[in-house]
């Protein structure tokens, strides 16, 4: 079933130029800055299989595919997931609505990066993480960071939906660079894990 998109993401869409949105991350890298924190953090990990959920025009998955890691991205938006297979038609790009996701393979490690679980509809997070719990192989990590917002996820409730998907908190930073997290922070990167004896797959 076709979803309409949540209120916050169709406004953040409405006020960004996707190829101004790409262009920030060129203009930070010839400043001398990393651009590719979270494809840091996650190659941290050594997984061999990731998939890039809510992976835009693909900035993270392009990548962790140049460091040599199998990528799947899938993405609700048709624009952006579309410039990113017009850039990369090699890699396998997926239009779908996360909390829906059945794939027949399984994942060392999902990412959610760039605030996906705030842009979700409010009802649908934690099918959300269900979903990507469910794509994890076992002992796969589950890695999502977001802003804290009014109106926007908190801590206690993405640990709660992780909890209900059998997922288990295995560290937790207030920026993609392992800066300690305080709850005074504006910024929060979670990492969850399947347990290795879990057999809860996507049937």
């Amino acid at each position: 079933m076709r979803r309409s998109p949540p209120k916050d993401w169709d406004q953040w869409r409405r006020q960004s130029n996707l190829a101004g949105y790409d262009e920030r991350w060129r203009r930070m890298a010839a400043a001398g800055a990393n651009p590719h924190g979270e494809a840091d953090f996650v190659s941290s990990y050594g997984p061999r299989r990731v998939l890039d959920g809510g992976c835009g025009t693909g900035r993270v998955a392009f990548e962790l595919a140049r460091r040599g890691l199998d990528v799947v991205g899938v993405d609700l938006d048709p624009d952006m997931i579309g410039l990113a297979r017009a850039k990369a038609p090699e890699l396998t790009w997926v239009q779908a609505d996360l909390s829906e996701l059945n794939l027949p393979a399984r994942f060392d490690a999902v990412v959610l990066a760039g605030n996906v679980m705030p842009f979700v509809a409010s009802d649908r997070r934690a099918a959300v993480v269900l979903a990507c719990a469910q794509h994890l192989a076992p002992g796969g990590r589950l890695i999502a960071g977001f802003q804290f917002l009014e109106g926007w996820p908190t801590v206690a409730d993405y640990d709660r939906w992780c909890e209900r998907a059998g997922l288990v908190l295995e560290a937790r930073f207030a920026t993609w660079d392992r800066d300690p997290f305080t709850d005074t922070g504006s910024y929060v990167v979670s990492v969850h894990h399947r347990q290795p004896s879990d057999h809860n797959d996507v049937e």
